[in-house]
């Protein structure tokens, strides 16, 4: 088995992954499910079930760490949105804070966090005060965010 050098740490149903099968990375969540909603078919099947907030690995543990958290505050039960990217919690602003940290734990020194944010109910800039870690670079335009980090570069 080829070593996981890459943690997806909110896989849901890997749609911004070209090839969503890749034996170089972990793919955890915390929810492992399938339905049909909508005529649209959602499967969220990690490798691992996963809480972001908490995982199960040990420090400095991976290359890489993709992390795209959920970012609705509020959806309707039968939302599209909601069943695909999941739902934050009304304690988002601290199980951000712990997520961007267990991120950076689980990383190698010099690793690479990359994460992605849809400004549809938060802006970026609220997010980016529930952590001590700054961007090196990332897209800031449009209402989705990709930006890139480093471990031990500020």
């Amino acid at each position: 088995m080829t070593e996981k050098k890459i943690l997806d740490a909110c896989c849901g149903s890997r749609m911004f992954w070209f090839q969503r099968n890749q034996e170089h990375t972990l793919f955890t969540d915390i929810r492992d499910e399938e339905f049909d909603i909508y005529d649209a078919h959602v499967s969220v099947k990690p490798d691992l079930i996963s809480d972001f907030r908490d995982m199960p690995f040990d420090d400095e543990s991976f290359y890489m760490v993709v992390f795209d958290p959920p970012h609705l505050k509020w959806a309707g039960q039968k939302s599209i949105m909601k069943a695909k990217y999941g739902e934050l919690n009304k304690t988002w602003p601290e199980d951000l804070r712990k997520g961007f940290s267990e991120c950076m734990r689980v990383l190698k020194p010099n690793g690479t966090l990359i994460f992605k944010w849809s400004e549809c109910q938060i802006p970026l800039k609220e997010v980016l005060y529930c952590t001590e870690y700054k961007p090196l670079f990332g897209n800031q335009r449009g209402d989705t965010h990709w930006l890139v980090f480093m471990k031990g570069v500020s």
